[in-house]
């Protein structure tokens, strides 16, 4: 894992030291890649464009000669890459036979070599999480691509003849002519969804390069083209039998996990005693003579800790296994620091303490296996239970659904807040509404009461490419809107910023687009069946883990913000929110900011999700020196 940075400016038109540039953006992510760094700068034939790679590197294989930028037999195609691809050595024996020769051991070296022998099309043969820069000398061509999911993130910048991109934005923001100013519709949506979704940034003119995406560079232009969709985003189209679905996915799950052990460092697991990350431990402990390094975090309010799964999963695995346990002051004094990791606010609190489990485990591995993506791809949550009754209970009339049902469930405590929650959103009929409001935070007539900047935004835009078809089943479109959005947009770009924050890499198995095309190639039931989530995993690990991991409910990694904001946190929020030195109350109606504040404060509410959200902003606003 590793950070990457690169320029291509017009010269006439860039008067700074472009070298200089180059070395500063690379030493702003030097935190992704702490072991080495490499750079390669060049001009184009008619000396009009300075073209610039650098590379921070995490050495996790082929330590000795994996030095980046590699090249080519000749050195006319140099790449810088942040990933992995854990089908190399197959690519790698393939591209021999063609003639390719080889001078490391590393898989970066054969992304080279695969784009000589089949261009753009190569990242279609990659198997990994990925974001790379090549540059083409022969064909005066830059080449930029994103692994399926985003993974690995690529920030963009281009104007009048200035192109950066870069693994985080804080290096694009070395460029002295950047202005950064808020855009006012990212957070717009932000307010919406508590993350922009992309390719917007909450920085005005940085954009990210979607998920599934390439771009190249040519003769001054840039065009971008998709080459990879989830594939539930088409209808169900049975293609061939299973003789057992349950057996071949335990078999390529358990393929996905192995091939991501391959490593020269140590390496370990995140251990939260879940199902997911418990199924990755148990199929890790197949393929390792040693045991397991396991790592977990807990709370010191002992309701919102799953140590004792955890353990429980150790014990059985027999692991090497270590806990960590947070408190209130371990996050709140790491929270600024993280809004600059990010760049942007920390969406979920629990981005604290994965961060702070980061740094405990990199005292010890370089490397980790997670379960994230479990949910997205095998339906996990409720709302996957739920949005597959939207069209059975919109049959309602209006009225019993906005009406009765509503005022019924707004009565009950907060122990019902999921019930709460499935009665408000299946009764809104708009798809492209509906979806936000599962994770989301404010809907459109919440936002229109808050927030002031609706008359500065010009128009009211779904920033989303929701999949319409109405003749694909609701479980496959919810679940192709979180691996579209809620996944690479936030989920992702926590598990990305918090692990390389400590220097760490993070692989995920259940994020395998083979595995994923498995269980999409599968009926509806063999993901969500009747109110179980997650069926065809639970079936496949009754084999491997113990009865209680299988059957326990689905909890969440939840951090006890909504008690802090009542209690310790109470003045620290609102000295925030409403104090002289906001930065962010231009935002809002002070009235309905402030009757939002006292409702949770007095626990007529529970707004937590919303004023996290809203402080979080307001740290970013003031990390960046911005004003609304």
């Amino acid at each position: 894992m590793c950070g990457i940075v690169g320029i291509v400016v017009e010269r006439q038109i860039q008067k700074t030291n472009n070298i200089i540039l180059l070395h500063r953006m690379a030493e702003a992510i030097a935190h992704r890649g702490p072991d080495d760094a490499g750079f390669f700068e060049t001009l184009t034939s008619d000396n009009r464009h300075f073209i610039g790679l650098g590379h921070r590197r995490l050495s996790i294989i082929d330590l000795n000669t994996g030095h980046q930028p590699i090249g080519n037999e000749n050195g006319s195609v140099q790449i810088i890459f942040n990933g992995e691809i854990y089908n190399f050595q197959e690519l790698r024996n393939d591209l021999i036979k063609r003639g390719h020769s080889f001078r490391t051991a590393s898989d970066t070296e054969t992304i080279v070599h695969a784009y000589e022998e089949y261009g753009e099309s190569c990242v279609e043969r990659l198997r990994g999480m990925f974001s790379f820069a090549i540059w083409d000398s022969n064909h005066e061509k830059l080449f930029l691509a994103r692994d399926r999911f985003g993974k690995k993130p690529l920030f963009l910048y281009q104007k009048r003849g200035v192109l950066l991109f870069a693994s985080e934005i804080k290096a694009l923001l070395e460029y002295p002519k950047i202005q950064k100013k808020v855009d006012l519709h990212a957070i717009w949506n932000y307010l919406a969804y508590r993350y922009v979704p992309g390719p917007a940034t909450l920085f005005e003119g940085i954009r990210k390069l979607p998920p599934g995406s390439f771009a190249v560079w040519q003769d001054g232009e840039l065009r971008e083209e998709k080459y990879y969709s989830p594939p539930d985003q088409q209808p169900l189209i049975p293609q061939r039998e299973f003789s057992d679905p349950i057996d071949g996915f335990l078999a390529l799950l358990d393929e996905c996990v192995r091939i991501r052990m391959v490593s020269d460092v140590p390496f370990g697991a995140f251990l939260s005693g879940g199902i997911d990350s418990s199924a990755v431990v148990g199929l890790m402990s197949r393929y390792s003579n040693l045991p397991i390094k396991t790592f977990s975090v807990g709370f010191e309010e002992s309701a919102y800790s799953e140590l004792d799964y955890a353990r429980l999963i150790a014990t059985e695995f027999k692991t090497e296994h270590y806990e960590l346990k947070v408190s209130q002051n371990h996050l709140m004094d790491e929270l600024p620091a993280l809004v600059r990791f990010r760049d942007a606010p920390i969406a979920e609190p629990s981005d604290i303490p994965i961060y702070l489990l980061s740094k405990e485990a990199r005292r010890i591995v370089k490397m980790v296996l997670t379960g994230e993506g479990s949910d997205e791809f095998l339906g996990g949550y409720p709302k996957h239970i739920f949005e597959r009754h939207v069209r059975l209970y919109q049959i309602f009339p209006y009225f019993l659904r906005h009406g009765v049902f509503e005022s019924i469930v707004n009565m009950l405590p907060y122990k019902f807040r999921r019930h709460k929650t499935a009665i408000i959103n299946l009764g809104i009929e708009k798809w492209e509404t509906r979806m936000p409001r599962w994770f989301g935070a404010l809907s459109p007539n919440e936002r229109q009461k808050l927030v002031r900047i609706n008359g500065r935004v010009s128009e009211e835009t779904c920033p989303i490419q929701f999949d319409t078809d109405d003749t694909n089943s609701a479980l496959r479109r919810i679940l192709y809107f979180d691996q579209t959005s809620w996944l690479p947009d936030n989920l992702l770009e926590r598990g990305d910023r918090m692990t390389m924050a400590a220097s760490l890499e993070a692989r995920m198995p259940f994020m395998d687009h083979k595995l994923a095309e498995f269980v999409s190639a599968l009926p509806d039931n063999y993901r969500v069946r009747g109110f179980q989530t997650k069926w065809i995993l639970r079936e496949a690990m009754k084999q491997l883990l113990p009865i209680s991991i299988l059957n326990r409910p689905k909890i969440g990694f939840r951090v006890p913000v909504n008690e802090w904001f009542r209690d310790s946190m109470k003045d620290y929020l609102c000295d925030y929110l409403l104090g002289l030195n906001s930065k962010t109350l231009g935002y809002y109606e002070k009235k309905a900011l402030n009757q939002i504040i006292q409702e949770h404060i007095k626990g007529r509410q529970n707004h937590e999700k919303l004023l996290w959200m809203l402080l979080n902003l307001e740290i970013w606003h003031r990390e960046y020196n911005l004003t609304a």
